[in-house]
């Protein structure tokens, strides 16, 4: 044994209890203070046995109620504890330990976690204003094609489920529909790829999906009184998919979520689904996307000698009488009357050849059945 300057024999009233960390035992101890920390079972003085030898650099404090000192040793097993409930020896033990608490949070510690919590924060919402916006921008247009059309094939299953299963296929309507669409696409530069449809609803509204797909619903043709008022609102949902608007929505909006899920290919499952219920039902266009699919449209119209104030018309047509209930193009097409004076603005004389015949336009309102109401 150690030559000792101190012992502290363990009290009847205040036992010293050790646990090894490796067995439940309970044991009753006496300390030594030596050079270190000498841990000795209980007993006659000429029986005590070293337990345990802790350098008291190693020595920490651990979590204890009040009225008892419980140490722990880095160097010892992890569950290793000594309970120390006499206050003499305590105080002896506390002195000779100068990095007890080395461990422990200070008020300095506190400030600093604080300092890296705050910036973590600040990090974050950075990451959220600028980061997944500028990583949207970036992506958008390198989404591959063949991963774009399962997204709009997997949404075009939703738009469907909530607006019609089939798309209206009067053969007439039909004709004169492709005549328009293709007139447009062809203005506008997108290739054949691009499929538009008309969708037995009431609801006046047009959309576009991933994957070169534009849908206008049977409710906006019924209350078109001209194919250049259709043609205009074709146009800006054509400039959505030139623009790739709804592609940088969907990383905007799904985040790294969907940024991960565009890794291992899962595109198609609930990635898509909940693309799809927002792009319909909730989502919306930012202010800057509205103004470039607006801009596409009146460069469109003018290309093809027509003017673009009639989509406007035909717009707050709508948004004025039914903008406040139901689903209406104004869900996720604002109109501002800054947009309308825009299109107003940039209303000219045709110089073009009309879009459809009058014939054709009547077969265009019949699309979905019914005489077609001019």
């Amino acid at each position: 044994m150690s030559d000792v300057s101190a012992e502290a024999a363990a009290q009847p009233g205040n036992p010293t209890i050790f646990f090894d960390g490796v067995s439940s035992r309970r044991r009753k101890v006496a300390l030594t203070f030596g050079d270190a920390l000498e841990i000795l079972e209980e007993g006659e003085a000429q029986d005590q046995q070293t337990i345990s030898r802790w350098a008291y650099a190693d020595i920490r404090r651990a979590d204890s109620p009040a009225g008892l000192l419980r140490l722990a040793c880095t160097s010892a097993a992890p569950l290793a504890r000594l309970e120390i409930r006499d206050a003499s020896v305590a105080a002896e033990l506390t002195a000779r330990c100068t990095r007890l608490d080395e461990h422990q949070t200070t008020r300095r510690g506190t400030i600093k976690i604080v300092g890296w919590s705050l910036a973590a924060a600040v990090s974050i919402v950075c990451v959220v204003l600028f980061g997944v916006p500028l990583a949207a921008d970036r992506l958008a247009p390198l989404v591959p094609k063949p991963i774009e059309r399962r997204i709009g094939d997997a949404a075009e299953v939703q738009m469907k489920t909530i607006f019609g299963r089939g798309a209206c296929d009067d053969p007439a309507g039909q004709a004169a529909f492709a005549k328009l669409v293709n007139r447009l696409r062809d203005v506008a530069g997108l290739d054949e790829s691009m499929t538009a449809a008309v969708l037995p609803t009431g609801v006046p509204n047009a959309f576009a999906l991933p994957g070169g797909k534009v849908f206008m619903l049977k409710g906006l043709l019924d209350k078109a009184q001209s194919p250049d008022e259709v043609a205009g609102i074709l146009a800006h949902e054509l400039g959505h998919l030139r623009h790739h608007d709804n592609m940088r929505g969907l990383i905007y909006n799904g985040g790294t979520s969907f940024l991960i899920g565009l890794l291992f290919g899962d595109v198609t499952g609930s990635s898509a689904v909940i693309f799809a219920s927002r792009s319909v039902v909730e989502a919306s266009y930012s202010r800057e996307a509205e103004t470039g699919a607006d801009t596409f449209a009146i460069e469109t119209m003018h290309a093809l000698g027509r003017s673009p104030k009639p989509a406007a018309e035909l717009m707050f047509r709508i948004t004025g009488k039914e903008g406040g209930s139901g689903f209406t193009i104004l869900s996720s097409h604002p109109l501002t009357e800054d947009r309308l004076a825009r299109m107003t603005k940039e209303d000219r004389p045709a110089s073009g050849p009309p879009l459809l015949t009058d014939a054709e336009w009547h077969a265009l309102k019949g699309i979905c059945g019914g005489s077609g109401k001019i």
